[in-house]
């Protein structure tokens, strides 16, 4: 059997990758077997330990993809925006939005894998890309923070990144009932500051 080109073997490792961040967003880590993560990246199971030592290995570097994605997004989404409340505004929106309530694909991995790296050990791979991720995330969105020390924007983005993360996994939970987009829309205005009344 001829042997796979280093591009080839290359690639098969990116699609294992990518499939399994998917798999493992829409699903969870331990509902899904290596055999189901090969197939969806198109490949045979025998192929899986020619790639990664462990599933554990794997989901480490699925995380690690996935953060990654989403750094790119909202970077997107604050090109060009030299006001902070606007390009803010732009990651809270477009965090709390129907697309991402509703899209597995694009779902932040804040979010849709905190339930399985809570049960993790504090080692364990994807532990550790976990909190190297929210950390990228924690960056980009404290750098959008206007409260005039750096200390008190990490503390605000920490703060809008809690409840954007809530809101969203509250969403999906309830997602086909109109409670669904009255948390997305109250999440929204609590992180814009529109839902604040005059004190009397």
């Amino acid at each position: 059997m001829p042997r796979v080109s280093r591009q080839q073997a290359d690639h098969n490792r990116t699609a294992i990758t990518e499939a399994s961040a998917r798999l493992f967003r829409e699903h969870g880590v331990d509902n899904v077997s290596v055999a189901e993560l090969m197939a969806a990246a198109g490949l045979t199971h025998g192929g899986f330990y020619g790639h990664f030592e462990s599933k554990e290995e794997l989901a480490g570097e699925a995380c690690q993809w996935a953060f990654s994605r989403s750094v790119e997004r909202w970077k997107k989404r604050i090109a060009e925006k030299d006001d902070r409340s606007v390009a803010r505004a732009a990651l809270t929106d477009g965090y709390l939005s129907s697309q991402s309530r509703s899209g597995p694909d694009g779902s932040c991995p804040a979010m849709s894998l905190a339930s399985d790296v809570a049960r993790k050990s504090a080692d364990a791979p994807i532990r550790v890309a976990y909190a190297a991720g929210l950390e990228n995330l924690l960056k980009i969105l404290a750098s959008v923070q206007d409260t005039g020390a750096t200390r008190g924007n990490r503390e605000a983005a920490l703060a809008d990144f809690a409840t954007m993360v809530g809101g969203l996994m509250l969403a999906k939970a309830t997602q086909g009932e109109p409670i669904s987009d009255e948390i997305l829309t109250a999440a929204r205005r609590r992180l814009n500051g529109t839902d604040r009344r005059p004190q009397r």
